[in-house]
């Protein structure tokens, strides 16, 4: 089942997946990022329930998948969400930038500048790990091949590149020395996909590379399914994914749907959702939940956006926009 779940997103790079209802008097569509698609599947229904036990009314979701930016940027130019979920702030703050779909101050919303859970960038190795895989030097070696998504259509690229380069500075590095590491990491790099989800493809299906760079509920799902050909390495120190979620006003306001899509908002933040999220490896931000589900997720050294790159806003500017610090480095 996961295999032909893989194959089918090469045909489709956003496609919708139904949670139908029968007499569904609203419906919501979320789009979101690519390796979420499972963690909805169990979201949605457990929120239609909830909502129809609340207020009688039965509803029905529609979800969009595909590359971060690329689906964000869909949405901006006309896609009517109802709801965004995405794995970086700036792929919701331009909806404000280029659409004016929502505020400027959309973070202030929600709990947790509107971020209900978390992950971080884990590699995944083959069986037995052969090429010896430990840690972010161990990618820029000769003979390895890393696969990761595009940074440039991809939040889970961006992080993948972020968490490489925050590593050296980390280590005391500073930016020139970042760049020469992750020049060198790219050159090994034989190929981008779109997303997160074509990258699982090109490495779990068609057997390229020797390490996948993903978010870590990515890698523990692929091992859950396929679990006898793949490990999962920590580094020692990865970046903090920020998964942010935001009501998009113009549509909700068209689709005069805002209390229900404002309510599967704020359910992200309910025991029950924090459940979910933590069951499919995403950190959960609720204490009781993040304590029950402590021995899933392994400590380690997290270091933010931020803390390294000033903001989203400069790390946006400085790495990824054309002309910016990937292009230079990526010559493929």
């Amino acid at each position: 089942m996961f295999k032909k779940s893989i194959i089918s997103s090469l045909f489709v790079i956003s496609n919708l997946l139904l949670v139908p209802s029968a007499n569904a008097d609203t419906t919501l569509l979320n789009v979101s990022y690519d390796v979420t698609r499972e963690f909805y599947k169990d979201f949605n229904p457990s929120f239609i329930k909830h909502w129809k036990l609340k207020t009688g009314e039965t509803i029905t979701i529609n979800q969009s998948h595909g590359g971060s930016s690329k689906q964000a940027r869909s949405v901006a130019d006309g896609l009517e969400a109802d709801i965004i979920t995405m794995n970086q702030a700036p792929d919701i703050d331009i909806l404000y930038e280029r659409s004016k779909l929502i505020p400027k101050d959309w973070q202030n919303r929600l709990p947790n500048a509107s971020v209900p859970t978390t992950s971080t960038t884990v590699f995944l190795v083959r069986k037995g790990n052969p090429k010896q895989i430990k840690d972010w030097d161990d990618l820029i070696k000769l003979g390895i091949a890393v696969v990761l998504p595009n940074p440039k259509t991809s939040g889970n690229g961006k992080y993948s590149y972020l968490a490489a380069w925050g590593y050296v500075i980390k280590k005391g590095g500073d930016d020139a020395k970042a760049k020469e590491f992750v020049t060198k990491l790219f050159k090994n790099v034989p190929v981008l996909d779109a997303g997160g989800r074509g990258a699982t493809t090109t490495f779990a299906q068609r057997d390229i590379g020797d390490v996948l760079l993903t978010f870590e509920n990515e890698v523990n799902l692929i091992k859950k399914e396929l679990g006898d050909k793949f490990d999962v390495v920590y580094p020692s120190a990865s970046i903090l994914a920020e998964n942010p979620i935001a009501v998009v006003d113009k549509y909700v306001n068209k689709h005069k749907n805002r209390t229900v899509a404002e309510a599967y908002a704020q359910y992200h933040y309910s025991e029950t959702a924090q459940e979910i999220a933590a069951q499919h490896y995403i950190r959960p931000s609720l204490a009781s939940v993040a304590e029950k589900y402590k021995s899933r997720f392994k400590v380690l050294d997290l270091f933010s956006v931020d803390e390294v790159f000033g903001s989203w806003t400069k790390a946006q500017k400085t790495h990824f926009a054309d002309g910016g610090t990937f292009d230079q480095i990526y010559q493929k």
